[in-house]
């Protein structure tokens, strides 16, 4: 039996810990946190001294078990989370769950899993640090209290089930801002000059040298004037600057750095490339991937450099030591490298494979000689028109240094065109005229921000820490909060204007170009605009981005010991929870009202708004509409917002649903809701295709999507006399069987599912489904269900919480006594005048379409 126990907080570490280490240690996991907050609104005690309460994640009950059993069996506990103020944490609450004291268990550190620096940590043992455990406490606590406060304001004044947090709102504001910067952008138009001459090169062979005016020319007129000048000029070469230039490599890897970077040069999303960087780090190939810091150890720098001079040579060599700008650096005081420079891959995935590479390539960059480059700016006078010039420039690479393995990339639309090597020229030297263009041009709005570019900029402002950058850019894009989408876009054509000078003639002529194509970024939705505006409104310190980053500056006061956390948290939260309960008081909610026009004929106005089921065109008012008369509404398309709409645009919306014909005697339809566009075939419902107009689906288009439905929904097998079908839905892929839809897990392939697999999953959803309800009034849609956290009550769909019985959570059995009375009484507590009657809302008709020359066989087109 093993001495010792050593926990951590990932079982892929463990086993890769478990080779390092002999007999004497047993090596076991944790699975990240074993505890959290409470769930309810009871979890931090505001009145005495933020006293949190953490309970043991239900999850967690048999891993807390098992460890405390190896607890009894060993004869010490040594505790290997991870080296930052989560991993900290993380000791922390296993010390308060296994019964262990903080102040004398053996905790160990290190910045790579290897051998050697598993052995040092061994040897060189401290204790829990408290003040890194209280910095997390702290960051928790406030974001806990921030976040659910913030959140039931949301629910009441915007929407249901929406949320807040201290950085998260921050960061969607950083989005809405862009979006706003980039609407209100006005695009000016220039034109260009570029002119050709021919001149022969070393091997004496004609070449084209090009030379591009210095200044923007302002209108076609300026333009065509300036060429009408050029007419019969002699073009002198007026000087040539020759500059010698160097490029230096950038630092290695930080968090922030490493995300920016596999978004550029490997398309990884923020998430994808956290995920991948961790098992790399778990497998021990790669340095702890959350740092700030830039630095090297002399070790790495050692290794690095003899491996640069055995790949490349000795004058590939330059020995660096980067010093970031991060005081704290989180505690990590390593940037993210290679624990081996020596493997230039790994075994893993592709994923992992490709990473890795981007690492190694980065690393060994960061250690090797400057890039030495020579640049050449020629200078070329035009005899018609003193004191004008045209530039040609060029540039050779004499010694690639650094450049051999790597070379950064960056988040612009449009990167510079690459310069190449001029022909032998001379000062004084006439140029043979070829030809001159003035080309129509037009200036650009600064660029969307991409994931990584949007880490990058909270980086900038000091604003969270790398481990939260990746979980705050997933948090804003969760579907169900719906306040930033990453899209790609197509672009528009847009006309340009092209003036030629050649053989003493100009010509023009209009061209086309597409522009604005957008690939990957971000995006703020009109809700996430909505909550931005309203949070920045009544919370304006919070949405504030220096007092943010002043925020993350008091978390490092705490892990640094010298401020006391719960006293920090004094000092922000109640001013906070004053603002919180006037705001709730008092503020209107927020509709974002916009009059586009007024519809022809009515003379009623046309608007947009922001309801509660989202954003919406509206066509009149209460004022304007007679007695009895309702509003009329339309969704917006995907693309479309409340801000930028305009009145066409919102009108061709009311086009729709619109019938397209019969096929098999039933109506075919298409329309938009609210989970967007749809064909509608009888009482069937198919989804168009993301970023397909459903005005422009025609008849044809119609019966092709639903033909390829019915092919879906074919039955694939049956259980118990009831017909299989399988799909894939908003949640993934799924079988239904008897009404009933069952999610596929991801160790199951859904093409290649058996029907013996489909009947275990069928299996294991109905017993799951007959412990589901502890009481079922389905006529009500209302019911009580045993969850994660205990019973609640489901309320169509909404799930709503019991009352506490003596101060604790109600019980199952308790649950069980409630009469559908006592029920439908807690859910009107929670949602006011929950069965109270409506008045019933009259449907928009369905407008016709015009008739087709020729319908699909079988299809017959409405007349």
């Amino acid at each position: 039996m093993s001495k010792n126990l050593l926990i951590v907080e990932s079982p892929a570490k463990a086993k890769t810990i478990e080779k390092f280490l002999g007999k004497d240690f047993a090596v076991r996991s944790s699975y990240g946190h074993v505890r959290d907050l409470d769930k309810g609104n009871q979890a931090v005690d505001v009145k005495n001294g933020f006293s949190p309460k953490y309970t043991i994640s239900p999850e967690k009950h048999k891993v807390v078990k098992e460890l405390k059993d190896w607890v009894k069996k060993v004869d010490e506990v040594w505790l290997a989370t991870d080296e930052d103020r989560e991993g900290e944490a993380i000791s922390w609450h296993l010390c308060e769950v296994l019964g262990l004291d903080p102040k004398s268990t053996k905790r160990i550190v290190f910045r790579e899993i290897t051998k050697p620096a598993i052995e040092k940590a061994v040897q060189q043992p401290r204790t829990v640090d408290l003040n890194l455990v209280n910095a997390q406490q702290a960051r928790r606590v406030l974001d806990r209290l921030v976040g659910f406060e913030l959140s039931e304001i949301l629910w009441k004044k915007v929407k249901g089930k929406l949320s807040a947090g201290r950085v998260q709102s921050v960061a969607v504001k950083l989005v809405v801002e862009k979006e706003r910067e980039i609407n209100s952008f006005k695009s000016e138009a220039y034109f260009k000059i570029e002119a050709l001459f021919d001149v022969k090169n070393e091997q004496g062979r004609t070449v084209s040298l090009k030379a591009e005016g210095t200044d923007r020319i302002k209108t076609e007129m300026d333009a065509e004037t300036f060429l009408k000048k050029c007419i019969g000029a002699a073009y002198k070469i007026q000087s040539i600057d020759v500059k010698p230039l160097k490029r230096r490599p950038t630092a290695p890897f930080t968090t922030s750095t490493i995300q920016q970077e596999a978004s550029r040069k490997l398309g990884f999303s923020v998430n994808r490339t956290m995920v991948t960087a961790q098992k790399l780090y778990e497998a021990g190939f790669i340095t702890y991937m959350r740092t700030d810091s830039i630095n090297l150890s002399e070790t790495a720098i050692a290794s690095i450099s003899q491996e640069i001079e055995k790949l490349f040579g000795k004058k590939y060599v330059e020995v660096r030591r980067f010093k970031g700008k991060s005081a704290n650096a989180q505690e990590a005081h390593e940037a993210i490298r290679p624990t081996y420079i020596e493997n230039q891959t790994v075994p893993g995935d592709r994923d992992e494979k490709r990473l890795y590479e981007l690492i190694w390539k980065r690393t060994i960059a960061s250690q090797m000689a400057d890039a030495e480059l020579e640049k050449t700016v020629v200078d070329i006078g035009i005899s018609t028109q003193p004191g004008v010039s045209l530039q040609a420039e060029g540039e050779v690479l004499k010694f690639d240094g650094f450049l051999k393995v790597y070379l950064e990339s960056n988040d612009d639309d449009e990167e510079d065109e690459a310069q190449g090597v001029l022909p032998p020229l001379k000062v004084g030297q006439v140029l043979p005229f070829n030809q001159m263009k003035a080309t129509e041009r037009f200036t650009r709005p600064p660029s969307r921000y991409s994931e990584a570019g949007l880490v990058k900029k909270l980086e900038e402002l000091g604003i969270g820490r790398p481990s939260t950058y990746a979980p705050t850019i997933s948090k804003i894009m969760e579907e169900g909060r719906g306040y930033v989408v990453k899209e790609n876009r197509d672009g528009a054509p847009r006309a340009f204007r092209e003036l030629t000078l050649k053989d003493a003639q100009i010509s023009k002529k209009e061209l086309s170009e597409m522009t604005g194509v957008i690939k990957g970024r971000l995006f703020p939705t009109d809700m996430g605009s909505t909550v931005s505006d309203f949070l920045d409104q009544h919370f304006d310190k919070i949405m504030d981005y220096k007092f943010t980053a002043e925020i993350e500056k008091l978390f490092d006061d705490i892990a640094a010991g010298s401020r006391e956390w719960t006293e920090m948290l004094g000092t922000f939260y109640w001013p906070f929870h004053e603002i919180v309960e006037e705001t709730m008081a008092n503020a209107d909610r927020p509709t974002r009202e916009r009059i586009l026009g007024k519809e022809e004929g009515t003379g009623y106005s046309v608007l947009t708004r922001m309801t509660r089921l989202g954003p919406v065109v509206q066509i009149g008012t209460p004022e304007e509409l007679i007695p009895g008369e309702k509003p009329r509404y339309a969704n917006l398309k995907p693309g479309q917002s409340i801000e930028t709409i305009e009145m066409e645009e919102a009108m061709k919306l009311f086009e729709l649903p619109k019938i397209l014909g019969d096929y098999r005697s039933q109506e075919v339809a298409v329309g938009t809701g609210r989970y967007g566009p749809y064909v509608r075939f009888g009482e069937k419902f198919i989804s168009i295709p993301k970023g397909e107009d459903p005005l422009s689906v025609t008849l044809e288009r119609a019966l092709e999507l639903i033909e390829e439905r019915e092919k879906v929904d074919a039955p694939v097998a049956s259980y118990k006399g009831f017909p299989i079908t399988k799909g894939t839905g908003r949640f993934g892929p799924f079988i239904k069987w008897n009404d009933t839809f069952i999610n596929v897990p991801k160790k199951y392939n859904l093409e290649t599912l058996t029907p013996e697999e489909m009947h275990e999953l069928i299996e294991g959803k109905m017993e799951k489904e007959a412990n589901r309800y502890i009481q079922n009034w389905p006529d009500e849609k209302i019911s009580i269900e045993n969850g994660r956290w205990g019973p609640f009550i489901r309320f169509k769909k909404d799930m709503l919480k019991l009352p506490r019985l003596d101060g604790q959570k109600m019980s199952p059995e308790d649950a069980a006594l409630l009469s559908l009375e006592d029920v439908k009484k807690t859910i009107e507590e929670q949602v006011p005048d929950a069965f109270a009657k409506k008045a019933p809302v009259k449907k928009a008709p369905a407008k016709k379409a015009a008739p087709k020359a020729a319908a699909a066989k079988g299809a017959k087109v409405k007349k």
